[in-house]
């Protein structure tokens, strides 16, 4: 099975065009669905040694617009996997307390602990993106954000913390599809928020924020996969089959028992 191609040369300038958004690697909807669950079995096994090794950690970055379906891929990746081996983070508005110190302290505290599986819904890539299309800093502090977010995550990996980071890619029309059936849908409407509207009225903006912050931050350490999203089966199955690649990468290992266990017998 040959899955869309998600990765582009660091140094390169990202073309989002390239990355057709209703892309399904040449599969049906019902052909990915055996698939991706064989694909997430194997995951929770793989982080149960992982767990179990307690060596090294896993951090899986998930960023893209307003319905791109950040929860969603979370659902489908963790379903196998022991909670207690995880933790998902949400990166919403700062603090008052977030905002007084540097804008990366708040996402140090939160990096999975080793033998974990960590997920961040949004990042510290927010403090790229949001802050930039709303002056919430100036331009000379959002484009100096560039380089720090990648001597940190340089930091994390030479840790023991290998980072996987995704950009959820729909289309715009896709997006509208996903908000109005939010406010259609009665058991939905919780999830519809008319910053929304103000988000997407600045759809360009976010675009072309995004595009600098996979351009500049595509590093070999920690590189960006762009996912082709508007199929949601389709995001499931690349990020699930990119995470089992990865931590089949990673080969964790169970630690090796105490000795002379052997002779032990219980009355």
């Amino acid at each position: 099975m040959k899955l869309q191609k998600t990765t582009f040369k660091p140094g390169d300038r990202v073309r989002l065009k390239d990355f057709d958004t209703r892309e399904t690697s040449g599969l049906a909807k019902e052909e990915s669905y055996p698939i991706a669950d064989g694909d997430t079995h194997i995951i929770g096994d793989l982080a149960y040694k992982l767990y179990a090794e307690n060596d090294r950690a896993l951090l899986i970055v998930l960023q893209g617009t307003d319905t791109a379906g950040k929860d969603g891929a979370i659902r489908h990746i963790m379903r196998c996997v022991n909670a207690q081996a995880t933790e998902v983070i949400p990166f919403k508005k700062p603090s008052s307390e977030e905002l007084d110190h540097d804008f990366l302290w708040r996402v140090h505290k939160k990096i999975p602990a080793t033998g974990n599986i960590g997920i961040f819904n949004r990042s510290h890539y927010e403090d790229v993106l949001v802050v930039r299309v709303h002056d919430l800093v100036s331009r000379r502090e959002w484009q100096s954000r560039y380089q720090r977010i990648n001597e940190f995550e340089k930091l994390l990996t030479g840790s023991g913390v290998t980072i996987l980071k995704f950009f959820l890619h729909i289309s715009k029309e896709e997006q509208r599809e996903r908000l109005q059936a939010r406010l259609d849908n009665p058991n939905k409407r919780w999830k519809f928020s008319k910053a929304d509207l103000q988000k997407r009225a600045l759809w360009d903006n976010y675009q072309a924020a995004y595009v600098d912050a996979l351009t500049k931050c595509n590093t070999r350490h920690a590189p960006w996969h762009v996912v082709c999203a508007d199929r949601k089966w389709h995001r499931n199955l690349v990020i699930g089959r990119i995470v089992r690649r990865t931590l089949e990468k990673m080969n964790p290992q169970f630690p090796p028992p105490e000795e002379d266990l052997d002779g032990i017998t219980f009355e």
